[in-house]
């Protein structure tokens, strides 16, 4: 090879080295740029959207009113609104699904009732895992059941109450919402703490309930607070009892089944505040840290009272725990009773 022909090879290894090098600077720039935007994503504070809260209950209801009242607070110190979202149906199982199948992101929460509670023991499959698929924030807000008579019982507490039915053993009824829901769980563990025998008559609903109750088609009912305080007002039912493990402050007078009777007796009525499992735990902190301090201000407190419900704002652990306990609990009732679902 000539020296002319050496010179040309060697200048087109100097090009193409040089371009090379080109290249690798050009590829390093863009993966730093990259690296750079995704950094500055995920130190942008969350959250930078829209939040949706999924109720897996009717407008109107309990658990939505304590939904709504939570979610307009959420919002104000989160700068960004969050928008409840109703999916009822499938006792609660649709909203349920639909927020185990979200993202894990945070902008799709679940605001599940008690009932959540209550499926994994009425359900032998369910689409979700109530465990696994959740990652739980806070117990939000919790609530007694009244036991409430027709004006015609001849009792006036509990004690009287279960003399009354000893002395005629399926004569009394009690209505419900509906089967394995809340007011019928409370009155099936009342019957076998109590050693009384009620008749279960279940409605498509509380207000179906009411009527009969009202009318004397049938005798008690566990009712939530919102859909009798009226009636218990205006002297259209007696309230003997109430649910939980202290008295409602809406009923200070009126004492609880288990210090009238039925030692250890206890129906809790609760909202509870969850995301998909596997979102970000300094998200769950930061919705768990807003939300507490919440629950904690007098003007919500109020609000919630006049429901009938008390702010918690618990911890997730505590949530966790408390799940456990009540999925247990209930699944334990229902086996032994036998309960299908409609």
């Amino acid at each position: 090879m000539s020296a002319d022909a050496s010179n040309v090879t060697a200048a087109i290894q100097l090009l193409d080295a040089a371009r090379m090098a080109r290249c690798r600077l050009a590829l390093c720039g863009a993966l730093c740029s990259l690296l750079l935007a995704a950094a500055g994503a995920s130190a942008q504070p969350y959250p930078t959207k829209p939040i949706r809260l999924v109720v897996a209950q009717t407008i109107g209801g309990n658990a939505d009113f304590v939904a709504r009242n939570f979610a307009q607070r959420l919002g104000d110190r989160f700068n960004q609104q969050v928008v409840v979202d109703n999916r009822p149906g499938g006792a609660g199982i649709i909203g349920a699904e639909l927020v185990a199948r979200a993202a894990p992101d945070g902008y799709t929460l679940l605001l599940a009732p008690t009932g959540f509670g209550i499926n994994p023991g009425l359900y032998a499959r369910l689409p979700y895992d109530p465990v696994r698929d959740f990652a739980p924030i806070s117990l939000l807000a919790t609530s007694s059941a009244i036991v409430v008579v027709n004006l015609q019982v001849p009792a006036r507490n509990v004690s009287e109450l279960i003399a009354v039915a000893r002395a005629q053993p399926g004569k009394l009824h009690y209505g419900s919402s509906g089967i394995a829901a809340s007011t019928h769980l409370a009155g099936e563990l009342f019957k076998s703490m109590a050693g009384v025998d009620l008749v279960h008559v279940p409605y498509k609903g509380a207000p179906a309930a009411l009527v009969d109750l009202t009318g004397g088609r049938v005798q008690v009912m566990f009712a939530s607070p919102p859909s009798v305080m009226s009636l218990i007002r205006n002297g259209r039912l007696r309230a003997i009892a109430t649910t939980g493990t202290k008295r409602s402050g809406n009923l200070p007078d009126v004492p609880t089944v288990s210090e009238s009777g039925v030692p250890g007796y206890e129906n809790t009525i609760w909202q509870a505040l969850l995301a998909p499992s596997r979102t970000q735990a300094a998200i769950v902190e930061r919705i768990h840290r807003e939300v507490a301090d919440i629950a904690k201000q007098p003007e919500l407190r109020e609000r919630l009272a006049a429901d009938g419900s008390e702010p918690v704002g618990g911890t997730p652990q505590a949530l966790a725990a408390h799940l456990a306990g009540e999925i247990a609990r209930w699944t334990k009732v229902i086996r032994a009773i036998g309960i299908k679902p409609e």
